[in-house]
Formats: structure tokens, C-alpha cells, sequence
């Protein structure tokens, strides 16, 4: 189930360790996309926080929210991006979308088959697509005093089976947001050492969320007029009966009484 909106604009906007967290999942975005120009970029669940570097860049950007949620005008001061939608049903013609990325949007989906398939019609052939949700095997999961702690946390090999299924292909995942979920000053003052430690040190591999980063798969068309491949074709006379010889005594001709004297 979707959490309120309001109780996340209060997380990512008004909390320390909310500002932290939006700014760390931010940068490893704006690293995974650093040029979106002339494109349309989308997110849906709550992912308003991080589309602002593309404000200035991108063709479009839009900011789906499902109804369950709730939605709220965004960004401040200037003109309104977000939509209220349904959770897989969105008002996007098919293959618009060239960028997209869901926060707090999968793992808390009622529906998330549906949302994939609904992800997969919206983007554009060679669209991409970031899944950010809480990982299994981090902190961040395990504490429902942040936004993370509330839905299903994936595994990796869970998420990217999950994906290859709707017909995504996986081209790169990280594991990122290592600080512990705390606004303790003295954590949220050695956060940025954390953060950076956490991607050379074996003991910070379980970050906070997993980002995967996925392809659109397009079937290769098939040439006009191309026979399908039969894996045992019919022999031509395949099924019909052969002919037998007649068994000894059967079917010889008679001898008259003239003949046998």
C-alpha cells in the first residue's frame, strides 16, 4: 500500500535524514543520466525529489503520483509537473517516455505486474528505466521510521528476475545510501566519509536501497513473408498406410476340376 504524501514531503523535505537520503539517491541518478537533453523524463510513486536537476535540461518532465498516495504541487515556485493517476494507468500515450524512474513506487504497489507492464508501454524504444526500493538486506528496511521500511524490500537477484519477466533487461545495479537511518548530528556529520567508505568497503556492501537500471526489450522484427520454423516438418507421404504382401495361401487364383486332371 502507498504511503501518504504528505507524510513523505515531511521525510524528504523536512527531516535531516530525508534531505541526506534524497541527496545521496539523487547524485547516483544525475551519475547514472548526466545529459537527459531533449528528452521526457518521468517518475512515478514519489520521485519528484529527484527529477530537479532535470528541470533545466529535459524536453519534459512529469511527476506521476498514484491516487493512493495522494499528490502534491511540484516544484515550488514554479510550474506545476505532478499528476495524480491511477497506479497502472497513466496518462501517457504509448512510447513517450525516454527516461523513467520510480521511488517509493514498486515495492509499495498493490499491483506491481501491472505497474511493470504499465512502465514497459510508456517508455520509447531504447528508453531506460531506474528502480530505486528498499534492499532487503540493509538498515534502511528494517526501520519503519523512514519510507523504506514499509513495502517489500527486494533482493537483487529478486528485482532483476522480477524485471526479466516483464521483459526488461538489467544493464547496471548499485547498492547505495550506506549512513545508518538516524538524525543523530554525530551520524549525519560523518555521512558523506560513510557514504563514500561504503562502495570500497566489504563491510558496507548492504547499502540502504538498490538502484537497477533497465532496458525496454524490443523484439527484432521478422522479414515480411518469412515461413515459420517447423521444428519436425511432415514428410510428404507421412501418415498415410504402406502396402503389405498378401500372406501365403491367400488371394491365388482357383484351379478348376478340368485343369487338375
Amino acid at each position: 500500500m502507498h504511503l501518504d504524501v504528505q507524510d513523505l514531503r515531511n521525510f524528504y523535505y523536512r527531516s535531516a535524514k530525508g534531505r541526506a537520503a534524497q541527496k545521496v539517491i539523487r547524485d547516483q541518478l544525475v551519475e547514472m543520466w548526466p545529459d537527459v537533453s531533449g528528452q521526457t523524463v518521468a517518475g512515478f510513486g514519489f520521485a519528484v525529489p529527484l527529477l530537479r536537476p532535470f528541470l533545466s535540461q529535459a524536453r519534459r518532465v512529469m511527476g506521476l503520483m498514484p491516487a493512493p498516495q495522494g499528490v502534491m504541487a511540484w516544484p515550488a515556485g514554479q510550474k506545476n509537473v505532478s499528476i495524480l493517476c491511477e497506479d497502472t494507468l497513466w496518462p501517457i500515450q504509448t512510447g513517450q517516455v525516454d527516461r523513467l524512474v520510480l521511488l517509493h513506487g514498486l515495492e509499495t504497489s498493490d499491483h506491481p505486474a501491472a505497474l511493470l507492464r504499465e512502465c514497459l508501454r510508456v517508455l520509447a524504444p531504447g528508453g531506460r528505466v531506474v528502480f530505486v526500493v528498499p534492499n532487503r538486506s540493509g538498515i534502511w528496511s528494517r526501520s519503519d521510521k523512514t519510507p523504506f521500511g514499509f513495502g517489500r524490500p527486494y533482493t537483487v537477484s529478486q528485482l532483476e528476475s522480477q524485471l526479466k519477466v516483464h521483459d526488461f533487461e538489467p544493464c547496471r545495479t548499485i547498492s547505495t545510501l550506506y549512513q545508518p537511518p538516524s538524525s543523530d548530528r554525530l551520524w549525519r556529520r560523518f555521512s558523506p566519509v560513510i557514504e563514500k567508505a561504503g562502495r570500497f568497503l566489504p563491510i558496507f556492501t548492504a547499502g540502504g536501497v538498490l538502484m537497477v537500471e533497465a532496458a525496454k526489450q524490443v523484439p527484432a522484427p521478422s522479414p515480411p513473408g518469412a515461413p515459420a520454423r517447423v521444428r519436425r516438418p511432415l514428410k510428404v507421404l507421412e501418415g498415410l498406410g504402406v502396402p503389405e504382401p498378401a500372406p501365403a495361401g491367400r488371394n491365388q487364383p482357383r484351379t478348376s476340376a478340368s485343369e487338375s486332371m
